[in-house]
This record gives C-alpha cells, sequence and structure tokens, in this order.
C-alpha cells in the first residue's frame, strides 16, 4: 500500500497590517479585525436604536454605550485571560500587560461577563433618555456582537493563535509561527469553524422576528456557547492551570449556556424594545 499524502494549507502572513507614522508604532491584523468588529456593530446598534428614539438621542446613547463595551471588553477579556487560563499573578506583577491586546490573550468569557456589568450600569444612566430597560440593551446588543464576534475570530487565525488539534484533513491548516511557540504542525482551522459558526448566528438574529424582552440575547447565549462548547473539541487546551476531561473553553460556556436557556424560557412578560429589522 502506498503511502498517505497529507495536504495542507500553509498560513503565515505578515503578522502587522501597518506601522502608525510619526510613532513607528505596528498595527496588526488582529487589532484591525477587532476595530472593524466593533465599528460596524456600533453602526448595527445605531441603526437598531433609531428605530426608537430620535436621532441625535440615539447618536448620544450609542456613542457612551459602545464606550461602555469597548472598555469592558477589553478589561473583562483580559482579566479573563489570566484568571483562567495564565498565571494570574502575572497580572498583579506587571498591571500594565493589561493594556496589551496586540498579543493576543482575550478571554471571550470574560469579556461577556464584564459586558453583562457595564449594560447594568449604562441603563441606569441612560434612562433619563430613553425608556430602555437592561434587558432591552442585552437584546439590542447581541446582533452587532455575533458581528464583532466574527471579526475577533479571524483576527485570531491572522494572529496564528487558539490553535485547533492535529489534523491531516485536506482542509487543514499548518500554522508556521504559532503564537504560543509550538512546533509547526497542519491542524483544525478551528478559529475559521467559530467565525462561520458566529456569522450564521449573526445571520440568523439579524432576521429573527421580534420576540418579548430578554428572549433575543437569550437565543444569542445558547447558540453562540453552545456552538463554542463544541467547537472546543477541535481546539488545543489553551489553560496553563486547568486540567480536566473537558477544556476551560467548555467549563466556562456552561453557565452561559444555562443563563441563555433561562432567557429563552423563562416568563419575561414585557414586550421587546428591539424593532424588527427592516434592511436599511
Amino acid at each position: 500500500m502506498g503511502k498517505k499524502v497529507i495536504s495542507y494549507f500553509f498560513w503565515d502572513p505578515k503578522r502587522e497590517a501597518f506601522t502608525l507614522p510619526l510613532i513607528d508604532h505596528p498595527i496588526v491584523w488582529y487589532g484591525v479585525f477587532f476595530a472593524f468588529g466593533f465599528w460596524v456593530g456600533y453602526r448595527i446598534f445605531l441603526q437598531l436604536l433609531k428605530g426608537q428614539v430620535d436621532r441625535e438621542v440615539a447618536k448620544k446613547l450609542a456613542d457612551r454605550f459602545t464606550l461602555y463595551v469597548v472598555v469592558a471588553t477589553i478589561i473583562g477579556a483580559r482579566l479573563g485571560h489570566y484568571l483562567f487560563y495564565e498565571n494570574p499573578f502575572d497580572y498583579l506583577i506587571h498591571p500594565l500587560i493589561l493594556l496589551e491586546t496586540w498579543k493576543g490573550g482575550l478571554a471571550s468569557h470574560g469579556g461577556a461577563f464584564a459586558i453583562f456589568l457595564a449594560i447594568y450600569f449604562f441603563s441606569k444612566w441612560a434612562k433619563r433618555y430613553a425608556p430602555i430597560t437592561f434587558f432591552g440593551y442585552l437584546d439590542l446588543i447581541a446582533i452587532p456582537c455575533a458581528f464583532a464576534a466574527t471579526c475577533i475570530r479571524v483576527g485570531n487565525f491572522f494572529n496564528q493563535e487558539i490553535l485547533g488539534k492535529p489534523f491531516d484533513g485536506p482542509w487543514a491548516v499548518l500554522f508556521a509561527h504559532p503564537m504560543d511557540g509550538s512546533i509547526p504542525l497542519p491542524r483544525h482551522p478551528v478559529q475559521l469553524y467559530e467565525a462561520i459558526a458566529y456569522f450564521a448566528i449573526f445571520l440568523f438574529l439579524l432576521v429573527l422576528p421580534k420576540k418579548k424582552e430578554g428572549k433575543r440575547i437569550g437565543i444569542f447565549l445558547t447558540l453562540v456557547f453552545v456552538a463554542r462548547f463544541l467547537l472546543e473539541f477541535f481546539k488545543e487546551e489553551e489553560s496553563l492551570i486547568f486540567h480536566a476531561p473537558i477544556t476551560m473553553g467548555q467549563l466556562l460556556s456552561l453557565p452561559w449556556i444555562v443563563l441563555g436557556f433561562y432567557f429563552v424560557f423563562s416568563p419575561l412578560a414585557s414586550p421587546s424594545q428591539i424593532p424588527e429589522h427592516t434592511g436599511k
């Protein structure tokens, strides 16, 4: 019998997209996709708000809301990374590493928790401008979050991080310079698996008819974290401090799946503030 021929895609793009003039600081592709995801998410969120409040109020709310969410995402995701995947004492010794987002190391579970807190405090501040509740804002953010998550996973692919398990299928990808310094091997392109899953969820939420308040965010949490749980089977364990039959990502996904089911099936009675998508 002949030897099996292993085919794969060789992947080794330049990590830097461009360099900022004057300060000579490189901007990596991960940061470009991260920023693009949040910019498009901002535009979607603003469009949804314009269906409920006047244009000026919508702009004011969207600007402040985006600030809350971006700051919460970075802080929560970085803290989550060091709490669940790295040595947390590294952060205590060198707290400024919290700002080094271009190096990767953003834990989505920590970011999700921080976003929930940020939206709660934002809803308290914003009630003077619009009669939208905490759950109303959670519903509003579901669609843009799904798009931003898609972009972030594409950024991970460019960054050669969050690696899949070794794989010899025809669509395997050989990352020439993995971020974690591991030996280059053909692997599952699990970053792209997740990106495709999140983009499909984005499209589904975009056409989903108006639901009662809290249902859209429940559907989002359930679909996203079930997808995350299942796709973790194709990933290498990222946590340096966790060793179990399931991965840290799967363990952290379980509470969000339960919360998503609760939002979907609990009797949250008030009608959603989310307008149906108009296609504009």
